[in-house]
């Protein structure tokens, strides 16, 4: 393995044994020793590759985040109704939860917070999801009689906002967190109504939805 090689698959073995650190022990417990004994490194590596802790804390964020959306991208690309993204979101979360990632993220969170350094990674983690959410958002309200009524980049944070704060409402209160899945879902329902509504009525939707813009 050539110097380069090798120094990017120690990066790599830091930015996971970042993650695992953050998801099994919290941040608190986070540190050089505890994530270079995660990764198999030594620890001096971690400031030889990222300077400090929170960069590499800021790096792992970041590294995890893109191998989340780029894991579910092509299943998000297949969405086509309001329904099949709340369905598709619940079962992320049963995913994401079970690999530990709810767990990491509510960390990077609550350290965010804290430590003004990983607050614009973690954004910008969320901003990936929330950018792909939005793709799904545009298609699958072109035609429906609330596309022109929405805005589909103010929703999809709306989305990921109510997505990360039902992850962590979940791990104080699962049955709470389960019937506002389930509201949400409810909600989807209506909006397929109105999208399989006729010519007329739609029309009339859309009209009384301009009344009430106006007013």
């Amino acid at each position: 393995m050539t110097g380069s090689a090798a120094g990017a698959d120690t990066r790599t073995k830091l930015l996971e044994g970042a993650l695992r650190t953050l998801a099994e022990q919290g941040i608190a417990k986070t540190s050089a020793r505890s994530v270079a004994a995660a990764a198999g490194v030594n620890q001096a590596l971690v400031f030889y590759h990222f300077g400090s802790v929170d960069e590499l804390l800021a790096a792992a964020c970041r590294h995890g985040a893109e191998q989340r959306v780029a894991r579910h991208r092509d299943r998000l690309a297949a969405v086509t109704t309001l329904a099949e993204l709340l369905k598709c979101g619940r079962e992320l979360h049963e995913e994401e939860r079970a690999g530990g990632h709810v767990a990491f993220l509510a960390q990077v969170l609550a350290g965010a917070q804290t430590q003004p350094r990983l607050a614009p990674a973690t954004a910008a983690g969320l901003d990936l999801w929330t950018a792909e959410i939005e793709k799904v958002l545009v298609r699958v309200l072109a035609d429906s009689p609330l596309g022109e009524f929405t805005d589909p980049v103010g929703l999809a944070r709306a989305v990921t906002g109510s997505f990360v704060g039902l992850e962590l409402y979940e791990g104080v209160d699962p049955a709470g967190a389960g019937r506002a899945f389930d509201a949400l879902e409810q909600l989807a329902e209506l909006a397929g109504v109105l999208d399989e509504l006729g010519p007329v009525a739609r029309r009339a939707v859309r009209h009384r939805l301009r009344r009430t813009g106006r007013a």
